[in-house]
Formats: structure tokens, sequence, C-alpha cells
């Protein structure tokens, strides 16, 4: 009798490496030349969002780059950030949040499942909370289904890992 052999599809970061990032990012806002006395502060909140607030909207951009720089460095992707629109703080200062995604949600599941019913491979994929579990008796196929969603991953917005291959 052949074993099955699966893997999981799921959406999630490093928490410490995050941490990592945010504490890089407040070192570099407080060093450097441009955004040294601008009043910049970057938060984590709760491992849900991050907060960036300072004095112009040029500032922001910056400080947003410096941000996107740390987690590509730290190996965590720029698609768990979920920008929230610009919105006035107190002083004439802006703020904007950026929500963290982690986990895949039922809409983005569906569509993952039914892309690879679609690729008319011979798997069974299946939701499971906020994972999908991929399932068959070829290993080969499992990666080409790998290949496929790695391909359309643009399309999903969310970054996605692939986690207990066996």
């Amino acid at each position: 009798m052949a074993k099955d052999c699966s893997f999981d599809i799921v959406s999630e970061f490093d928490r410490q490496e995050l941490v990592n990032a945010v504490d890089q990012v407040k070192r570099d806002v407080s060093s450097r030349f441009d955004l040294k006395d601008s009043g910049s502060a970057v938060e984590l909140d709760a491992d849900k969002e991050i907060t960036i607030t300072t004095s112009d909207d040029m500032k922001l951009r910056n400080i947003y780059d410096i941000l996107q720089s740390k987690l590509v460095k730290r190996n965590l992707s720029t698609r768990i950030l979920d920008p929230q629109p610009v919105e006035n703080a107190l002083g004439g200062k802006v703020r904007q949040v950026y929500k963290l995604k982690k986990g895949l949600n039922q809409e983005l599941a569906k569509k993952i499942v039914s892309d690879i019913k679609d690729s008319k491979k011979k798997v069974q994929a299946s939701i499971q909370g906020d994972q999908i579990r991929v399932s068959g008796k070829d290993k080969d196929v499992l990666q080409e289904v790998i290949q496929l969603l790695r391909a359309n991953e643009e399309k999903y917005d969310y970054p996605l890992q692939f986690t207990n291959y066996r």
C-alpha cells in the first residue's frame, strides 16, 4: 500500500525577526541626519500592527523604505504589511498603521484550493483552520503544486510558506 505524502500551506512570520527589524528601524531613525530631530516614532503593537508617526509625508515614506529594507534583510516578506490610510496625528504630525498579515483567511484559502484543483494535479487540498493541507501519492506532483503556487504568489498578495513536507 502506497503511503500518502503531504505538506501544509501557511502564512506566518518569525515574531523575533520582526521585533529585531523594528528595533533596527528605530535605531536608524534616531541616527539618520534627515530623520534625527523630526520626532519620528516606530512602534510594534502586540504583533498586530506597526505604527509610524512622523512630521510629514516624505519622512513617512523614508521610514517605510527603511522598514522594508530591514524586513528583507531579515528574510521577512514585505507582503506581511497591510498599509492603512495615512491619518493626521496630534501636533501636525502624520501617522500610518501597517496591519500584519498572519494566517490564511477563508476567502484566500478557497482561492488557493480552487487553483490547485484547476491545475488537474492528482492531489487533494483541504482547508484546516488558517492553513491548507495538500496530500497526494507522488512527491513530484506535490513539488509541481508548490511551484505552481510560488508562480502565482503575486496574485494572492500574501506571503506563503510550505511546511510539514513529508
